[in-house]
């Protein structure tokens, strides 16, 4: 098997576990909805979004970009359902790029124990570097990522409608950032992702060299 579909299975495994974690934590905040509408499953099939799951990171990986990420489908959530609606949407947001950094410790843990195998170490290192991209990622505080709920928390409520007319057009935004390298002499994605990801990376590559 072509160890780039070992890369794919993982980023679809991990984006699963984010978009769990998201309906665990609503769950237990009070909303039910996730649960009621059979997401709450590591079953990938009910979280796969055909094009953000399978397309966009297939054709990523094999057009040599250097970039790999994807998304799920996402999970529902109803605030209104939740105990306490403010901080309960921040946990609720905040836990999905968390899961990603746990599993990008896990993934170092594993690279450590199996340093000795070429091809799972690389596997594994990878692993660790696509889940610390998708919990910076999903840090970006413009919609629809976890980063727009968390900020909206903190921002005063007379500010708070023309925060919810900007993030209306955070896809947008968020596509213009993403793609930039292809039409403007750099990426602003990449500029904005580097420090952060580079921090986090280099820890854990850090970790891996003091325990091997």
């Amino acid at each position: 098997m072509d160890p780039r579909i070992y890369v794919v299975i993982i980023l679809i495994v991990s984006i699963v576990i984010h978009e769990y974690s998201h309906g665990w934590m609503a769950l237990r905040s009070g909303d039910s909805t996730a649960k009621d509408a059979g997401r709450l499953t590591l079953n990938p099939i009910p979280h796969i979004d055909p094009v953000g799951s399978i397309i966009l990171p297939l054709f990523l990986l094999f057009s040599g970009s250097g970039l790999l990420f994807g998304w799920a489908k996402p999970v529902p959530v109803n605030p209104h359902n939740f105990n306490n609606p403010g901080i309960d949407n921040v946990k609720v947001s905040g836990v999905g790029p968390l899961s990603n950094i746990i599993l990008a410790a896990a993934f170092t843990v594993l690279a450590v124990l199996f340093y000795q195998n070429v091809l799972l170490f690389a596997i594994f290192s990878l692993g660790m570097k696509i889940n610390v991209l998708l919990a910076v990622f999903n840090l970006i505080p413009l919609a629809p990522l976890d980063g727009s709920h968390i900020l909206e928390y903190y921002i005063p409520d007379n500010a708070k409608p023309a925060y919810h007319r900007f993030q209306a057009m955070g896809p947008m935004i968020l596509m213009i950032i993403i793609f930039s390298g292809f039409f403007l002499p750099f990426s602003i994605f990449r500029t904005i992702i580097s420090p952060p990801y580079n921090f986090l990376v280099n820890f854990f590559l850090d970790v891996i060299e003091l325990l091997t």
